[in-house]
């Protein structure tokens, strides 16, 4: 059985645990969107041509180790504003989306975009400071050299970039309930997803 949760919100909000969580608890399939644009934005910063890196993309991609790194985040939020490597992405993403027996998908536009008829929809948010400081925690714990005003200044600068895109900019769809994390240990928000997600599946067992 076809059951599609789409999870989105901006960076660092928590949508990726709670996605992973997700998919373990119920036995769902996930895919982190986010690593597409990021190995396409890592293939730019070598010197490769967006589009043309979108389209070459293979899955052996997504597992390099370089992908979370500030860089490549800010490259993967610069690629993601071009609506050719969007198109070229979201086939691979629907397809996903649409695989039986239970799909869970994570990223910027996967509500409004990629799965818009997903059985369940959540928009993971936090304020901008308490991700920042999130990410700043992550950064440094892996031993980067990085400060809490670089960081935050990051986090705000792919807001706008996510939020204010023309193709499909980052926003909550109309019918997604908003989990925001600012205030609530990652235990709570899984909590609060997975009796979500349980509601939704009983109303369309």
């Amino acid at each position: 059985m076809k059951f599609t949760v789409a999870i989105d919100g901006p960076a660092a909000a928590g949508k990726g645990t709670i996605s992973k969580a997700v998919a373990k608890h119920f036995g769902f399939v996930h895919l982190d969107t986010g690593l597409l644009y990021r190995a396409v934005g890592a293939k730019t910063l070598a010197g490769a041509e967006p589009l043309g890196a979108a389209h070459h993309l293979v899955p052996e991609d997504l597992l390099a180790e370089n992908l979370r790194t500030p860089e490549v985040a800010q490259a993967a939020s610069r690629v993601a504003v071009i609506a050719e490597v969007r198109s070229a992405l979201v086939a691979f993403q629907k397809s996903f989306a649409e695989r039986s027996g239970g799909a869970v998908l994570d990223g910027r536009d996967i509500g409004t975009v990629i799965a818009p008829d997903a059985e369940a929809k959540l928009f993971v948010t936090a304020s901008a400071e308490v991700r920042a400081e999130r990410r700043y925690l992550e950064l440094s714990g892996k031993g980067m050299d990085v400060d809490r005003d670089t960081v935050l200044a990051d986090v705000i600068a792919r807001d706008a970039r996510d939020r204010d895109r023309d193709t499909a900019p980052m926003v909550a769809a109309d019918d997604a309930v908003v989990l925001d994390t600012s205030e609530m240990s990652i235990e709570t928000a899984i909590a609060a997803a997975i009796a979500y997600i349980d509601e939704k599946r009983g109303k369309t067992a």
